[in-house]
């Protein structure tokens, strides 16, 4: 079975923190998919942008309407749909569930602390600081028991993280079928 034939209908969220490779594994994986990739931060109001260039860290309040956003375009886009979006709390993927009202894919790319400040480090002409990585790690509620939910590491080169979120893919499509 190909990537596009197990997540023909997928509406997937690639989830996890600043560093973690969101937008380049979500746009090969989208490509894999033969699907659209929506970045989350091209999304964000500009008061966000803002706000976090500052090194401030975003509320909840913030978030509501951005979340709602990323939930419209998942519930609007044709799929498969792949986009990007931190989605660090339960409570924010319960959100956009509820708003995009149909069946969602979340994959959280995961990694060591000391892998992601790196990446931060060497990222130029973005708006999320480093300063605001430890935070995100505290802010971050792992989606372990979540029947739509997988976890895939960071570690491997860029191509096989691709190759796992595919599978992963497959493997909650498959548990649906």
């Amino acid at each position: 079975m190909t990537a596009q034939e197990g997540a023909a209908g997928a509406r997937i969220v690639i989830m996890g923190v600043s560093g973690s490779g969101k937008s380049a594994a979500g746009s090969g994986l989208a490509e894999a998919l033969g699907g659209r990739f929506v970045d989350g931060d091209d999304l964000h109001p500009e008061a966000n942008v803002a706000k976090m260039s500052r090194g401030e860290a975003l509320t909840d309040a913030d978030r509501w309407p951005w979340l709602a956003l990323v939930a419209e375009v998942l519930r609007e886009s044709p799929p498969p749909v792949v986009v990007a979006c931190s989605a660090l709390k339960r409570a924010y993927r319960d959100r956009i569930r509820e708003e995009a009202g149909c069946e969602l894919q979340f994959l959280l790319l995961d990694g060591p602390a000391d892998l992601l400040a790196a990446r931060l480090a060497g990222r130029h002409g973005h708006f999320m600081p480093t300063s605001l990585l430890q935070s995100q790690l505290d802010t971050l509620e792992r989606p372990e028991d979540e029947a739509d939910a997988a976890i895939v590491s960071i570690a491997p080169p860029l191509d096989v993280v691709t190759r796992d979120l595919a599978s992963a893919v497959r493997g909650l499509s498959a548990t649906r079928a």
